[in-house]
């Protein structure tokens, strides 16, 4: 079982409480007030809502830290050292469409470093817990990722640019490469689900570009701690700067990383 610190409870209850919320709207979508921030790119009621929650108790518990925040930007705190990186609805589009695949996440940076991840599937109570040098869990039960070494075997999950974000054909171009030399491809709609799904060994591997921190940081820190190697698609050691990511077990990191770079 995993040991409980007095920050994963801090995390935990801001995550859980914030999640009643969502459960709540999207059992009630036809009623939700849904603005338009940009191409493909939705906000709801229901994601503002679930910051503000998470903001309330995360501060509450520890007023002096900094946020990064997807929908609120970035915010000093006393303590620029620490700093929250929050998703308070990751896989919006899925959840705005009926599909209960989406969770919140949060993580803990110190010092440029992340230290604790939560990432909580709350249609499915899945609830995903990494702090820095003692593991990887779901639910109390710690995770490895897969063992699988043969690229014809395994099954990889991807994030797909859609309207307007570039870089179209250069992910045709990877995803093509990919297709022809492994058992499948999934598109599941929640980049911290699928780094989640990494560490789980659910899926092989996952590549995407174009991210920001609050979508992997704490699925980062799964998959590390859950054995998996986590790289910008270059090997970068970096990738929540730099927006490039490429996660899977230490056997199919570098065959998958061989197959996305560019001929």
């Amino acid at each position: 079982m995993a040991i409980r610190s007095a920050l994963m409870n801090v995390m935990l209850i801001a995550v859980k409480k914030a999640a009643k919320g969502l459960v709540r709207d999207f059992g009630e979508l036809e009623n939700l007030q849904v603005s338009r921030k940009g191409p493909s790119d939705f906000v709801s009621n229901a994601d503002l809502k679930a910051e503000k929650i998470l903001k309330a108790e995360l501060r509450k518990a520890r007023p002096a830290y900094s946020f990064l925040m997807e929908e609120s930007g970035a915010e000093d705190g006393a303590d620029t050292s620490r700093r929250w990186i929050v998703d308070p609805l990751d896989g919006t589009t899925n959840f705005l469409h009926g599909i209960p695949h989406f969770a919140i996440s949060v993580a803990l940076e110190e010092k440029g470093e992340i230290v604790a991840g939560v990432i909580y599937n709350p249609i499915l109570d899945e609830l995903y817990t990494a702090e820095k040098g003692n593991g990887a869990f779901v639910n109390d039960r710690r995770l490895r990722v897969s063992g699988r070494r043969d690229l014809a075997e395994s099954l990889f999950a991807t994030g797909i640019p859609f309207q307007g974000k570039g870089g179209h054909a250069r992910f045709l171009g990877q995803l093509a490469k990919v297709m022809a030399k492994t058992s499948g491809v999934r598109r599941i709609g929640a980049a911290s689900l699928d780094l989640a799904y990494v560490a789980a060994g659910r899926v092989d591997g996952y590549w995407e570009e174009g991210l920001h921190p609050w979508d992997c940081a704490a699925g980062i820190l799964l998959v590390k701690e859950a054995g998996g190697y986590v790289t910008t698609l270059d090997g970068k050691p970096d990738p929540l700067r730099q927006g490039s990511l490429l996660a899977a077990n230490p056997l199919m990191h570098p065959l998958l990383g061989e197959l996305l770079a560019e001929e």
